[in-house]
This record gives C-alpha cells, structure tokens and sequence, in this order.
C-alpha cells in the first residue's frame, strides 16, 4: 500500500467515525427512512452520496437513498451528468435529472424580508433548486432530504446571518418541516471542508466541468476570509462558533 492509499484509509475511518456520530448526535437516521439526495456534482455532495449509500447496505437502521441533480437551463456552469449516472451506478443509487430555469429579478419566490434577495441569482437559484428537490422528494414518497453542508458552511453562514441579517441563526443538522412529512438533513454538518477535499482527491473524483459565474460574486466570499482570519487569531475559533451553535440550539430546528 503506498502513502496515498494508507491515508486515504485512514482519512476514510475518520470520516466514516464522525458520520456515525453525527447521526446518533442529531438522530438524522431512523429505520425505514427513505432519502433523496441533492447531488450537484461538487465535491460535498458526491461524498455524502458515497456516505450515504455505503451506509445503506447495513442491515440497521434500514434506510433507502436516491438522488436528484438539478440542471438550471440559464445559469451557465456544468457538471457532467455522464459522470454523475457513472458515479451513481455504483454505489447502486437510482438518479433523477431535472432541467429547470428561473427569471432574474423576477418576483414569483418570496415576499417580505426576501424581496430585497430576489435580484440576487445565488437565491433564485438556490429557492428553484429547493422547490424541484421539495416535488420529488414528495413524487417518490422521501421522508427527508439530505444536503452537502459542511461545518464550514453552516459557520458562514451563521456568521454571514450574525453580520449582515442581525442573527445569531444558520442552517440547521436536521430542521423538521412543519406543513409537509419531509426534513431536511445535514450529515456532513461535523466535518471540516479540508478533509472532504482531501477526501475527493484521493478518490479522484471528476470536478465539475464548468463552475457557476456567480460562485465568487456574493457575500459568502468575505464571510470565509473572515472566518479565515478569526482561525488565525484563535486556533479554537471554529469550536467555539460550534459550541455556540449547538448551545442555543441552532443545529435543531423545525420551521
């Protein structure tokens, strides 16, 4: 066994540890459940799928997954669903694509404390995504709906929330719907976005063939420097934002 094979073994047994533990902390899994995956083709979602699916085959909790990757028709970035019904195919997860688009700056989303969000591309296409993820989860009778977020994400966004929103809120491990039977789940929650790249290199996963023309043009960009810059001050800075995440509550949520 070279190098890379022996860390990718061990980096694999973290990973696989702390996706357990995540389960028991946040009860994300319960026997029978039956899960649709968000595959967008980046990194963080093809690791859950492959997470998700290699759990799958023990006998308890007995759960099912599939998988749904949205294409948006008028936003110009690519991954190549080739790879991704290759990638499916193999871990045996059924694979759904749906083709989409929505209007920029037009006004059929939200209302309220939204509108002022509705220009930006980041949440139209965010909100249609969510809403072609909400119909097939309900088609094919899904009780939850797993998403790629790791704790980097769910940090930024906390202090994208706190900084610009006036919030001490974020995205949620598992937030409970309250006008449908679905949840929505976040396995990846715990784990640090270094060691999931790490991870899809070692795996040699296909990266995607074009990325979004928007994916640096938002607000999440300075959140990360900041972030950044608060690990540099305190090497405990992303524990303690954990902590207090987990104290008041945020990582549980029904809405």
């Amino acid at each position: 066994m070279n190098s890379q094979d022996n860390e990718l073994k061990q980096l694999e047994h973290k990973l696989k540890t702390l996706f357990v533990k995540t389960f028991a902390t946040y009860h994300l899994l319960e026997d029978n459940d039956k899960i649709l995956v968000g595959l967008s083709g980046g990194k963080d979602s093809l690791f859950l799928l492959e997470m998700l699916a290699k759990r799958s085959k023990i006998d308890f909790p007995h759960f099912s997954v599939e998988a749904i990757h949205v294409r948006m028709d008028n936003i110009h970035y690519e991954t190549s669903t080739g790879y991704l019904k290759q990638f499916c195919q193999s871990l045996g997860v059924p694979l759904h694509i749906v083709n989409t688009r929505f209007d920029v700056g037009g006004d059929s989303c939200h209302s309220g404390r939204d509108a002022r969000r509705q220009k930006s591309p980041c949440f139209l296409c965010s909100w249609n995504r969510r809403k072609q993820m909400f119909n097939l989860a309900q088609e094919l009778g899904c009780n939850k709906i797993a998403l790629g977020h790791h704790q980097d994400d769910i940090i930024n966004t906390a202090l994208m929330n706190l900084t610009f929103q006036g919030r001490f809120d974020t995205m949620p491990a598992l937030l409970k719907m309250r006008k449908m039977p679905i949840s929505i789940i976040r396995p990846l929650c715990a784990m640090c976005e270094a060691d999931i790249k790490r991870y899809a290199e070692l795996s040699h996963y296909e990266k995607q063939t074009k990325l979004c023309p928007y994916e640096t043009d938002s607000q999440r960009t300075g959140v990360k420097e900041l972030f950044s810059t608060a690990e540099g001050l305190n090497p405990q800075a992303r524990q303690s934002i954990w902590n207090a995440l987990n104290r008041d509550g945020k990582l549980v949520e029904s809405a």
